[in-house]
């Protein structure tokens, strides 16, 4: 009994190192990040360490140990969120909170309770029921919420206690050195900035949704018994994750807004213009999962009609290869921050093979179609068509990106893969060699 116990432990321990290790590898910031909050926490522990300190604040110098536990977060914009919301709602509601305190004095003993727990339910009412603005609820929710608390705390405990004015000062003050501290630490050793990684997440989706449709073709028009590969398929799964990531990149463009400027993203970068790139990337993503359902039927691969199929291959795969790589040229762009045009050329090749398509289509005799295969074959042909529309609009989104963030030029140069001259807006000529 006692060996199989010792063996379980040994199991559990070996899955919680290697479950440890690898979150560490997945992001190593995050090994750096719980150093710092240590960091932090020691520092602002200096209040109860030495006496002098401790005798200018008392136990109120608890309040900077608990400021940086709930005001560090992974992220630089998170941290500083967090940081100015409790400071500004401390100022504010604590000097509420003893000007409400004076006045309830006023009226007297009998009347200071009553007039206090006036204020405290309006002031709470008010104030919850504008948490339920979604512009306040986006950057101020946790101020208003530590608003709330520190008017009701100070406001109630000064009925029992004459130095509250003292106590609401000392609780500021120790609350400010707590999420100054942690403010600086935060930025000064090896920062994260949530703003980088929004904008890092938004050009690998544009490239993930590319990889799909560069290899869509070569998967849906592959013969029966081509179907086993060991060829690595990631990529026909990986845009799923563009399809729930909506609530992450509003909480992370929420985020970037309270960052300074860092590297090449300036005051008032314009955050939205992502939220927007991100919209239409998933509006693409929900075509091409409709898309990956037509790979995944047994109709597409045993049909009857495989001269049809042959027909619109040619102009398919070209809709495919020329969209998805012109979302991974506009992935590319993005994450480069660099203006170039390079992705209409790819747009306009889809656009020409959709003509194609078409007329293919319009040319097909129905007396000899499989109605089943001919109904398939449009499905797909439509979808294609709607990825093309999809793609261009992206591509507009991201162009207005560039302008908006101040994007810097790039000089002409040569895609290996399409053989294409580029050149920037303004040039006096685009050269096109064929292939």
């Amino acid at each position: 009994m006692e060996g199989s116990a010792s063996h379980g432990l040994g199991q559990w321990v070996e899955k919680v190192v290697e479950r440890t290790k690898k979150i560490g590898r997945d992001d190593p910031r995050r090994i750096i990040h719980a150093f710092k909050v240590g960091l932090a926490l020691t520092l602002v522990s200096l209040f109860y360490y030495f006496k002098p300190l401790y005798d200018g604040f008392g136990v109120n110098a608890m309040w900077a140990v608990l400021t940086v536990v709930v005001v560090f977060e992974f992220s630089v914009g998170a941290t500083l969120g967090k940081g100015f919301n409790r400071m500004m709602a401390t100022l504010l509601a604590g000097g509420l909170g003893a000007g409400a305190h004076r006045l309830a004095t006023l009226t007297g003993r009998s009347g200071e309770p009553v007039l206090i727990a006036i204020f405290v339910f309006i002031i709470a009412a008010i104030v919850t029921f504008a948490r339920f603005y979604p512009a306040m609820k986006a950057r101020y929710d946790y101020g208003l919420l530590i608003f709330i608390l520190t008017f009701s705390l100070v406001s109630v405990s000064g009925y029992r206690d004459s130095q509250v004015l003292k106590m609401a000062k000392e609780r500021l003050m120790t609350i400010m050195v707590g999420s100054c501290t942690t403010i600086l630490v935060c930025v000064c050793i090896c920062p994260v900035w949530i703003g980088q990684d929004l904008h890092n997440l938004i050009a690998d989706n544009m490239e993930k949704l590319g990889n799909f449709l560069e290899g869509f073709g070569g998967e849906y028009f592959q013969e029966s018994e081509n179907d086993e590969s060991n060829n690595d398929k990631s990529f026909l799964q990986d845009y799923r994750s563009i399809l729930t990531c909506k609530n992450s990149e509003e909480t992370m463009a929420n985020l970037a807004k309270w960052e300074p400027c860092h590297g090449r993203f300036r005051f008032r970068h314009p955050w939205k213009q992502y939220l927007k790139i991100g919209s239409l990337s998933r509006e693409c993503a929900y075509k091409i999962e409709a898309l990956n359902c037509y790979l995944n039927s047994n109709t597409t691969v045993q049909t009857s009609n495989i001269e049809m199929k042959r027909r619109v291959q040619e102009s398919c795969t070209k809709i495919g290869k020329g969209t998805g790589k012109a979302l991974k040229e506009l992935g590319s762009t993005t994450r480069k921050m660099r203006r170039s045009r390079s992705a209409d050329l790819y747009i306009i090749s889809s656009k020409t093979a959709g003509e194609e398509l078409k007329v293919q289509l319009r040319m097909t005799k129905l007396e000899n179609a499989d109605i089943l295969e001919m109904v398939t074959v449009a499905a797909v042909a439509s979808l294609l068509f709607d990825v093309v529309e999809c793609t261009q609009k992206v591509a507009e989104a991201v162009y207005d990106l560039a302008d908006l963030a101040g994007f810097k030029n790039t000089d002409a140069a040569v895609s290996p893969e399409s053989n294409l001259v580029q050149v920037q807006p303004g040039s006096q000529h685009v050269i096109t060699i064929s292939e």
